[in-house]
């Protein structure tokens, strides 16, 4: 018996007189999956029931309205910015050609032609349909509309958010930042945060204990996005002084508005960086390569991409290798140790991971500093491992 998973539901599919027979059991039991598709294939030797005629998949255009669209209302509330990008994905196949084309039948082909038809967009426009097309017939295989999606190749030219501001490119540019954008901007350098995470940074979130502090990140992308992080001198300066003057509030927004969210929000930021950009005359850049700055000096200062992968809020780590570039000379001494050609030296007790006689060993959880912040990281967020902890290796 031949019984698989697609999503939360099991499928069964097996030969009968030639013919393929694959169905949905609607099931998340293996067990009771197994018993249906031994029931089908009794009612086939019985003659009680012939070989069901496979529905015929409805087009896309039928897909995305009846289906995706209100899916994705539902599924991206908390998300007005996911939910903007695929409306507008869908809105451009909608009115494109292979909008009336069976999506079992869909294959890179048309989505080549889709991108031929929007040649005069940018790959990042062209890519917003692709990108949405790729999640649309992704989602029919697995609410069974189809056998198995079409794989589909993005557009090629797509401007990567990879450059990396200079020590000084940033203070001038931070210098221009009118508030609160300025707050944000440092918080997202320093941090690495994303800054839809900063927009919506509430204070009960938020621990100032007098010399240092924390930052929970209570929601994301992925679990993986949920975190807790020590806060930077700066950040911790410029939070205390929001507190400060805001009457040290236990809750609320950190950085409120008038917006229908009630916070900072990305609209009025564009405009805030667009300013600043002009006043500082920096070299025009999107405001999420603060966060790309933020990553990437920390991994030249030594962060290993497991530890990365954590700050950054990433799911796989293969997202976090894009900021590890180890250099010549580190390659040359992994394989100088690999080999025995490590210098004769001889490491200090500290090296060695001894104490000095008479010093106490750490207490576990304390390793970020005397303040005792590891240990409240890890009552932020039990259940988590602390930075100063060694990696598992796996990816997070």
């Amino acid at each position: 018996m031949s019984i698989y998973k697609r999503g939360d539901v099991y499928w069964y599919k097996f030969m009968w007189k030639g013919k393929l027979v694959r169905e949905s059991t609607k099931q998340g039991n293996d067990k009771i999956a197994r018993q249906m598709e031994s029931a089908h294939r009794t009612s086939l030797a019985k003659g009680e029931v012939g070989i069901r005629e496979k529905k015929a998949a409805p087009t896309l255009k039928e897909f995305l309205k009846q289906e995706f669209l209100p899916y994705a209302e539902t599924a991206h509330t908390a998300k007005p910015l996911t939910l903007r990008y695929y409306k507008q994905g869908a809105q451009m196949l909608l009115a494109s050609k292979i909008a009336g084309i069976a999506i079992d039948q869909i294959s890179d082909q048309n989505a080549q032609h889709f991108a031929a038809e929007h040649a005069k967009l940018s790959p990042s426009g062209i890519n917003r349909g692709l990108r949405t097309l790729r999640r649309v017939l992704n989602l029919a295989y697995q609410w069974g509309r189809m056998d198995k999606p079409a794989r589909i190749f993005l557009a090629k030219g797509e401007h990567q958010r990879d450059r990396v501001l200079t020590d000084k490119e940033l203070s001038v540019y931070l210098a221009a930042c009118p508030q609160p954008w300025r707050d944000c901007a440092t918080i997202i350098a320093e941090e690495g945060m994303r800054p839809g995470e900063v927009f919506v940074l509430q204070w009960e979130h938020v621990m100032l204990n007098g010399r240092g502090g924390l930052i929970r990140i209570a929601d994301g992308k992925s679990k993986a996005a949920r975190r807790v992080l020590p806060m930077t001198p700066n950040v911790y300066a410029l939070l205390k002084a929001r507190s400060e003057a805001a009457g040290r509030p236990c809750e609320g927004w950190v950085f409120p508005s008038g917006s229908s969210e009630g916070h900072f929000n990305g609209d009025v930021a564009k405009d805030h960086h667009t300013r600043a950009l002009t006043d500082s005359a920096v070299q025009r850049f999107e405001p999420y390569i603060l966060r790309h700055t933020a990553l990437t000096n920390l991994a030249k200062k030594g962060a290993d991409a497991h530890t990365l992968a954590r700050i950054a809020g990433h799911s796989s780590i293969v997202i976090t290798m894009r900021y590890v570039h180890p250099q010549a000379d580190a390659i040359e001494r992994a394989f100088a140790m690999a080999h025995g050609k490590v210098s004769r030296k001889r490491p200090s007790p500290l090296a060695r991971g001894k104490r000095p006689e008479g010093e106490k060993q750490p207490e576990v959880g304390t390793k970020l500093g005397t303040s005792g912040i590891g240990e409240k990281m890890r009552l932020l967020a039990p259940g988590q491992p602390n930075f100063g902890e060694a990696s598992t290796g796996q990816a997070i």
